[in-house]
């Protein structure tokens, strides 16, 4: 496994980054264990997670599931990058969600209590709350940190501007602000190299890659297998975007490497990425990307994948004349 610094900061995460969201609803306690173990054995010391994923099981079942595996051994802890986020309603009450200052102190101190630690590695804001000013969002992130409860603070889903607007205003506080920035970004998805990636690069934030696969559309698996390949709007997709896919298949035969492989290589190719974030459902399928990090796109395979899944536009100057 190979590691890069998170963003501006010191910490050093592995490239690629275990997402927990099949754990739970998908991946039974038992199976996220063996995951979990697979990963941390395979070198990887990020884990991304978040209090509201546990689908049909119920907000926080996944954290509780992470907390488990952590009670089993206590050392775990001491080699990890652990990231959560907040945002999102875990309950019918109005105030418990958003980013108020006080849905953030109990959010934190609730996800504390699943996991079983004592502090947050990368707290992480999962949506741009609108309704919350900068300066209630900084004094509860300020809190927690000095608490000793959080140490980083990160964003999600946010467009450039909003990065800016949040280290501008930490700036005036004299605090370090916002290290990274989690977006969706895959070969087809690349939207964020218009504004959100050029504002990291500016801000010195790592860029964390979520469904670097599409939702399966670049892994190259059966159409007709388990998850969410199996959705109406992803086999749609597959369809609409049937010549395209065929000619990355072709591509990827002619590397030598497995379509999710040269998916996320891509990815970590890309100028402002930290890590990727990968959600297998199994060890198998784990396994079977491990090797990524040694993957080494040319500067021609990289153009060759340009022609197939062009950018948005010349970022970041794209909208400017």
């Amino acid at each position: 496994m190979k590691y890069r610094q998170l963003g501006r900061s010191a910490l050093k995460v592995s490239e690629l980054c275990l997402g927990t969201m099949n754990f739970g609803p998908r991946t039974s306690e038992e199976g996220s264990f063996a995951i979990l173990n697979h990963a941390v054995n395979s070198g990887i010391n990020f884990i991304d997670t978040a209090n509201q994923y546990g689908g049909n099981l119920g907000v926080g079942t996944t954290e509780k599931i992470i907390g488990s595996w952590l009670s089993e051994d206590s050392s775990r802890r001491d080699n990890l990058v652990l990231a959560t986020k907040v945002y999102e309603p875990m309950s019918q009450d109005v105030n418990d969600r958003g980013l108020s200052a006080r849905h953030i102190q109990a959010a934190c101190d609730a996800s504390l209590q699943r996991l079983g630690v004592d502090y947050i590695d990368l707290y992480q804001m999962h949506h741009l709350d609108r309704l919350a000013p900068i300066e209630e969002i900084w004094q509860a992130m300020d809190r927690l940190i000095e608490q000793g409860k959080i140490i980083y603070v990160g964003s999600s889903n946010f467009p450039g501007w909003m990065i800016a607007q949040t280290n501008e205003k930490a700036a005036v506080r004299q605090r370090l602000g916002l290290v990274s920035e989690q977006s969706l970004y895959n070969l087809i998805e690349r939207r964020v190299e218009l504004e959100v990636l050029p504002s990291c690069l500016s801000y010195g934030l790592g860029l964390i890659t979520w469904s670097p696969l599409a939702g399966g559309l670049l892994s190259g698996t059966d159409p007709s297998s388990q998850g969410r390949r199996k959705l109406a709007v992803v086999q749609n997709e597959r369809e609409k975007r049937r010549a395209q896919l065929e000619q990355f298949h072709q591509f990827c035969k002619e590397v030598g490497e497995i379509p999710a492989a040269v998916a996320l290589s891509w990815n970590l190719a890309q100028s402002g990425v930290t890590s990727v974030i990968v959600g297998p459902a199994d060890s198998p399928q784990l396994q079977s990307v491990l090797h990524v990090p040694e993957i080494n796109l040319s500067d021609e395979m990289l153009e060759k994948l340009d022609a197939i899944f062009p950018p948005c536009g010349a970022a970041p100057e794209a909208y400017a004349w």
